[in-house]
């Protein structure tokens, strides 16, 4: 069969609670096993504002991508997207998102640009497309749950012994709190990277109809301090991923240009989660790129957490609709 014959054979339809296994069927190689879909597909197909689009081949799931409506109602985050490993690379996804889009612009008029996420490097036919919106790197890290805490221990020493004066404490913040720092000007101007909030690959505007998706999320924030703070992070609650039997994945974004801010509430993150973790865990920090080396430096370690991957990027990318 030919390629255009596969991308005639696609019908679409909106994903359904029996479809599960079908979409765990075309996400079990992705991600080196740290896929989020086994715990976010339900949670999705419940969400206010989302739709997941599903592509079938007769009877069998072939594709699948998530449209999220943010911005009040004018943007459009495409997440999720799935091809069946056997059939990539014959513009399955490409028909897809053509069919996700014609279906916005029908159904959603409002609606003036779509925004998306990539960590692989773009293909230059992407950035005809697309702009870049904004860039974070990621710092990830790996280590069973009984080593963190020595880890956390040795951070701790490290960082009080390069301070030049006494630091000001992390603060964790109530939602009440952090939903008026994320929108401050402070915030807004001076540490959010190009005006994005960047919730786990979701980037969203600083408004207030956004603060409802952040609610969502069960995140915690924390400060370097309460007032103008030079680094403000949110963190993931931990979720179960199939890249081992008992391993918990969670991610910390990190807003702010300032290491030993960012590094302060690093370490707060990683504090605040001790007592509740357990098995075998890989986590991700995103911060500026600038300080992503003073990070890795300051993370080099003699308590068996290991970095799991190297320098990786997270692009936003976003386009009119």
């Amino acid at each position: 069969m030919s390629a255009a014959e596969d991308v005639c054979d696609v019908a679409f339809s909106f994903a359904e609670e029996r479809d599960f296994q079908q979409v765990l069927n075309i996400c079990s190689d992705a991600f080196d096993g740290l896929d989020y879909m086994p715990v976010t597909f339900h949670r999705w197909l419940h969400e206010p504002g989302r739709l997941i689009f599903i592509g079938r081949m007769k009877d069998r799931v072939v594709a699948m991508e998530s449209a999220l409506l943010v911005d009040g109602g004018q943007t459009v985050v495409l997440q999720g997207l799935r091809v069946a490993s056997d059939l990539r690379g014959r513009g399955i996804a490409g028909v897809l998102q053509r069919h996700i889009t014609d279906y916005i612009r029908h159904h959603h008029p409002e609606v003036s640009a779509i925004r998306l996420g990539r960590g692989d490097r773009p293909s230059p036919q992407t950035f005809v497309k697309y702009r870049l919106v904004a860039k974070e790197v990621i710092l990830s890290l790996c280590c069973e749950a009984t080593d963190l805490c020595l880890f956390v221990a040795e951070l701790r020493s490290r960082l009080s012994s390069q301070s030049d004066s006494t630091p000001n404490s992390p603060v964790i913040l109530n939602q009440q709190q952090a939903e008026t720092l994320i929108l401050s000007d402070h915030v807004v101007s001076n540490l959010l990277p190009s005006k994005t909030i960047i919730n786990d690959w979701e980037p969203l505007k600083p408004v207030e109809a956004n603060l409802e998706v952040l609610r969502r999320r069960g995140l915690t924030w924390i400060v370097d301090c309460e007032f103008e703070p030079s680094a403000i992070s949110l963190c993931t609650t931990p979720y179960a991923v199939a890249h081992r039997h008992d391993a918990l994945h969670f991610n910390i974004n990190i807003f702010g240009h300032s290491l030993a801010s960012v590094c302060a509430v690093f370490l707060a993150q990683l504090e605040t989660l001790l007592p509740s973790l357990r098995g075998y865990l890989i986590f991700y920090t995103y911060v500026n790129p600038e300080v992503w080396p003073g990070l890795r430096e300051t993370c080099k370690n003699n308590s068996n957490v290991s970095f799991f991957k190297d320098y990786c990027e997270e692009l936003i990318l976003e386009r009119d609709l």
